[in-house]
């Protein structure tokens, strides 16, 4: 991989991309010290041919930003003789990582004082690499990291002495009904404290639910009599939050690998409400990857947007969660509990968190503490199949600070061999306390599927949407049109022309981008090919698990995309990107079923 590499790096192909982009080699300010190739004239005699099609960068105002190394070079316009004062301006994309934060983040000296304050007040502190949870705590006494039983899940059953629970509004309301012995602990009030409390009796800060930011009760302000100027950026208690309504409104899933910022904005333009980016590790983005802070990358017409973040352990994610607000635009934070991957489960993320409820409450707590974007999490019924216990904790959810909880209906060990225990989910919304908002998950397939679970629970908030979308996309458009779409081939090919175009914009229009846009959309294609015709079924409509035989769709376009032949997804791609390179071979993912192999029972 290194000789490639090598050679890469000394091939007229490898251009500087500023010289690329305007055609000058004076552009380049690292001059003869660039790592990139200068040679104009060798890259136009090496370069591959143009792809049929124009630049998805014409509609916009201003040059290409790829210029001669752009694939479709040949349809640039001449920006001196073009007019450009009608055409728009480049959709933005947002949350672009900051290179300082990433250079502080590499060196190990970005700070968390919010996380600090936050794990120091739930008796969490402690050393991140250490197992156990804090070392000592003020009195000298050892923290652990886990209580002695994961079984337990009552506020006054935790082993640990010094860990402050959170207090729900019923519980503050019915403080001064405890006996001083079994009175939960709880912090002492500050004067912050004491004028949020009487700003809140005024009513003069309140407006649509929302303290005025002067106010703060997740710091003490210790030997203070007075608010100084600096308290007026602390942020809310989470009670005070600004909430999201999810309740009715069309979820899109964070999928891996295949919910990427195109796919995203695919599903936005069919009916897609809601949006969540691809689950992003906090180890990784802690340390500055800039492939996981991708992930979190947020489009201008993703109007409702989150980010789903997996991690083990209370700081590891209060850390990222704060890191998060601070450089990022989006509207909720997910927290990943029901992950079944091998590689995050044996780290102690993901589903393996389902086995410890005393690590779920911490982390829920601590990230929830910590900011003031609304946090939301998503689990499994169980770890192993028959045990469910997602039931058990739900009433308590709402008390550790999450805003919303979606529940997929299988097991860890079930992973996606048979269908979503809906009826559990239904168990489980009626266990839910009403001010914490419940999302099913699994098998929704069409918009019959979505009134049935609507109808039969109505106190579930909505529907999240996974494989459904991936498979048939436009399935956003039948909930709310409350409609079978027959879509003829042509109109299949369109939506991927629009995913095509929406992946040059976003991942480049030269080679690169062009073979990026390829390989998500192949990844893509293995999910579409289940997707059968309605004017071809008997039994309407089509369920999730259904496997169909081979079949001949009506036009030779219908055929091919039914095809579950990888060579034939790469003709699909030809079709909107061209020719594949020379020895190209493709090979997907991602398998839905997994439950027969021998580590998961």
């Amino acid at each position: 991989m290194k000789r490639e590499r090598r050679q890469e790096l000394k091939s007229p192909l490898h251009i500087c991309p500023e010289v690329a982009k305007s055609g000058k080699v004076s552009a380049c300010p690292y001059n003869d010290k660039c790592r990139f190739s200068h040679d104009v004239e060798a890259f136009k005699a090496e370069r591959p041919a143009d792809i049929e099609g124009s630049c998805p960068f014409l509609i916009y105002e201003g040059p290409c930003p790829y210029g001669l190394a752009c694939r479709f070079a040949g349809t640039h316009r001449d920006d001196v003789s073009a007019p450009t004062e009608n055409l728009p301006v480049k959709s933005s994309e947002l949350n672009f990582f900051n290179k300082d934060t990433q250079k502080l983040l590499w060196k190990n000296k970005m700070k968390f004082p919010e996380t600090e304050s936050t794990l120091k007040l739930l008796g969490l502190k402690g050393n991140p690499k250490d197992k156990t949870l804090g070392g000592k705590g003020e009195n000298g006494q050892v923290v652990p990291k886990e209580p002695a039983t994961d079984t337990k899940t009552d506020n006054n059953e935790v082993a640990n002495d010094s860990i402050i629970p959170f207090i729900s509004p019923e519980d503050d309301a019915d403080e001064n009904n405890l006996a001083d012995d079994t009175r939960p602990l709880k912090k002492a009030k500050s004067s912050v404290n004491e004028i949020c409390s009487s700003q809140v009796s005024s009513g003069s800060s309140v407006q649509e639910g929302i303290l005025d930011s002067s106010c703060d009760v997740n710091k003490l302000e210790p030997a203070a009599d007075t608010v100084t100027d600096s308290d007026k950026s602390l942020k809310l208690h989470p009670r005070e939050k600004k909430l999201i309504d999810f309740r009715d409104k069309l979820y899109l899933a964070p999928l891996t690998t295949v919910g990427n910022l195109p796919f995203r904005r695919v599903c936005k333009v069919l009916g897609a409400d809601v949006t969540c980016g691809e689950m992003a590790m906090c180890t990784n983005l802690l340390q500055g990857q800039a492939s996981e802070w991708a992930l979190l990358r947020r489009h201008s017409s993703e109007n409702l947007f989150g980010v789903q973040i997996c991690g083990a352990y209370p700081d590891t994610v209060t850390k990222t969660v704060e890191l998060i607000e601070q450089e990022c635009s989006v509207d909720f934070i997910d927290i990943n509990m029901g992950c079944p991957i091998d590689i995050v489960v044996n780290k102690g993320a993901g589903s393996a968190l389902l086995t410890k409820p005393m690590r779920m409450k911490s982390v829920v707590e601590a990230a929830s503490l910590t900011v003031g974007t609304p946090v939301t999490i998503k689990v499994r019924t169980a770890y192993f199949e028959g045990k469910n216990r997602i039931d058990s904790l739900i009433a308590d959810m709402g008390n550790w600070g999450a805003t919303a909880v979606t529940i997929h209906g299988r097991s860890r060990q079930q992973r996606y061999s048979k269908l979503a225990d809906w009826d559990y989910i239904y168990q489980c919304v009626c266990k839910a306390p009403k001010s914490l908002q419940v999302l099913g998950n699994g098998d929704v397939f069409s918009y019959v599927d979505w009134n049935k679970h609507k109808t039969e629970c109505p106190e579930l908030s909505t529907c999240m949407i996974a494989r459904g979308a991936l498979v048939k996309p436009w399935i956003f458009t039948e909930i709310k049109e409350q409609r079978h779409w027959d879509i003829t081939s042509g109109e299949r090919l369109d939506i991927l022309k629009d995913y095509a175009r929406f992946g040059l914009e976003h991942w480049g229009s030269d080679s690169k981008g062009v073979e990026t846009t390829r390989h998500f959309l192949l990844e893509w294609l293995s999910y579409t090919c289940r997707y059968v015709p309605v004017g071809l079924l008997d039994v309407i409509p089509q369920r999730i698990n259904w496997r169909p035989p081979s079949y001949y769709g009506r036009d030779d376009l219908e055929t091919l995309m039914a095809s579950d032949s990888a060579a034939d997804w790469v003709r699909i791609s030809e079709m909107l990107l061209g020719k594949v390179p020379s020895g190209f071979s493709f090979a997907p993912k991602h398998k839905s079923n997994a439950y027969d192999r021998a580590e998961n029972g």
